[in-house]
């Protein structure tokens, strides 16, 4: 087997693989050699079946197997020898003529292929130790402990009927159908819905018009829905909805106590209060890794200069394009809209793409030198997360890991990316600093951690930085307010944290 190099251009290969025809056909007579006492032929004892006879027979087939098995094997060994890592899977191009075809699997012509690949550069690691950090930190007050614990409170509060009409804070049971030049829309219509009034839940101007009313009364509420509603088919039109109150039921006051805690599910109001604390504490403290990690990549970025293989950048572009052009169809808005164009935009995140896999690049090898592993029961648990999130398909996610090597690798990689980190924070230079909750909240919008530098590229999404309880903090009860319905029965869409 001739191997040659064609190219050798930046990080850029090409490899020439040439089998010679008598090679190929002494392969294929080793093959015939060992299927020959194995195979049963009509007229010929086990054993004594003519080699002429076994290569007319199976010969074709033999072969086609010999090239399959040479294509899927020979790149690795290739890149081996060589000392080279591929950055993508190899492709590979050989001959499509039928004719040739034909005759290599005849062992008449030399196989030949070509490998096309683009090699992962070289990284010198350098000294971490002039890497400098701020840790963000906040102190949390029992003040603010008490005001999420009275959030959870009001959220679960009772309501007793009442006679009269319905006034801010009261909650309203109703139906209701929503129509639009008036014809019904799928996901406005609705029965026994439960309605706190000033709660914000509905599209604007639908409470308002529910205060005053009592039970047994029947009225026709007209709205207007959102420029920027998801739904493009009722965004900025204007809607009625005809709502039957069938109860009005008056708050019972907000105490905190053992009782409420019980009726969380909980032993006591410190039990609750400290559940609290913990989720503050948990929020707070991924705002602060997530500010110190992008301080980490920003000074690696800056540590670390050298090309990027041109495919990894191509898929990572193309994952970041993908995301923005779905937020741009999502909000029915424009780059125009964002003070960009098209062509800003895509060298922004042509930018972002480089960074990105430069950065996973230096990440790696960091990890690799450091010995940084995945465990099975990281894995495990990162998995048991994602089959949370899509209850009743457990099975097929499963199948899905098990069958996709890729997707494994899709789990692992994050982990693998916050170990380096914290194995990184164990050799650069931490200093801590008190902030207020102001401060670390502050310049939150866009994207987060090595997202950052795609200015103005496309819509911005505003980073989940709310320290409201929510259902966890009452281990399973809702706490916070509800999420604003977008209409009556059909909640908004909620962009995805990337």
């Amino acid at each position: 087997m001739q191997v040659i190099e064609t190219l050798a251009e930046g990080l850029k290969r090409e490899i020439k693989v040439v089998i010679p025809a008598k090679d190929m056909e002494n392969k294929l007579n080793e093959r015939l050699a060992d299927v020959k006492d194995k195979v049963r032929i009509n007229g010929f004892r086990p054993g004594k079946v003519p080699a002429g006879h076994l290569k007319k027979l199976y010969g074709k087939s033999v072969m086609v197997d010999l090239v399959n098995e040479i294509v899927r094997d020979q790149p690795t060994q290739i890149l081996s020898s060589r000392g080279e890592k591929s950055a993508t899977q190899p492709e590979i191009d050989m001959t499509e003529d039928q004719a040739e075809v034909e005759k290599i699997l005849a062992a008449q012509q030399d196989f030949e292929f070509t490998l096309s690949y683009e090699v992962l550069p070289p990284i010198e690691l350098k000294s971490n130790t002039g890497i400098k950090v701020t840790r963000e930190v906040v102190d949390i007050s029992d003040d603010e402990v008490n005001e999420q614990v009275l959030k959870v409170a009001e959220s679960a509060r009772d309501y007793a009927e009442k006679k009269g009409k319905a006034a801010n804070g009261d909650r309203v049971k109703m139906d209701y159908v929503g129509k639009v030049d008036g014809v019904a829309f799928d996901g406005g219509t609705d029965q026994d819905a439960e309605l706190v009034l000033g709660s914000g839940r509905f599209i604007p101007g639908f409470e308002d018009q529910l205060v005053g009313l009592k039970a047994g009364d029947e009225k026709t509420i007209t709205v207007t829905f959102p420029a920027d509603y998801p739904a493009k088919n009722l965004a900025g039109k204007e809607a009625t909805f005809d709502v039957t109150v069938k109860e009005v039921a008056a708050p019972a006051d907000v105490e905190i106590n053992d009782e409420l805690a019980k009726k969380l599910g909980l032993e006591s109001a410190d039990r609750l209060k400290e559940i609290v604390r913990g989720q503050i504490e948990s929020q707070y403290g991924s705002l602060t890794r997530q500010k110190l990690k992008r301080q980490i990549l920003d000074q690696l970025d800056e540590l670390y200069k050298f090309e990027t293989p041109s495919k990894l950048v191509e898929a990572e572009y193309n994952g970041i394009w993908n995301q923005v052009s779905n937020d741009l169809a999502q909000s029915g808005k424009t780059f125009e809209d964002e003070d960009t164009t098209e062509e800003q935009a895509r060298e922004e995140y042509q930018k972002l793409a480089e960074r990105r896999v430069r950065l996973g690049l230096v990440l790696s090898e960091i990890g690799e030198k450091a010995g940084v592993e995945v465990s099975e029961d990281e894995m495990q648990r990162a998995i048991y997360e994602q089959l949370r999130q899509y209850p009743g398909q457990e099975k097929q996610i499963l199948e899905f890991f098990r069958s996709q090597p890729g997707a494994a690798a899709s789990i692992r990689a994050p982990i693998f990316e916050e170990k380096v980190i914290d194995h990184l924070l164990t050799e650069i230079n931490v200093t801590d600093k008190k902030v207020t909750k102001e401060e670390l909240l502050a310049d939150e919008e866009g994207e987060a951690s090595d997202k950052a530098d795609a200015k103005k590229a496309a819509p911005k999404k505003k980073a989940a930085a709310k320290t409201e309880a929510s259902a966890e903090a009452a281990e399973g009860e809702e706490a916070a307010a509800p999420k604003k319905k977008a209409a009556p029965k059909k909640k908004a869409s909620e962009d995805s944290a990337e």
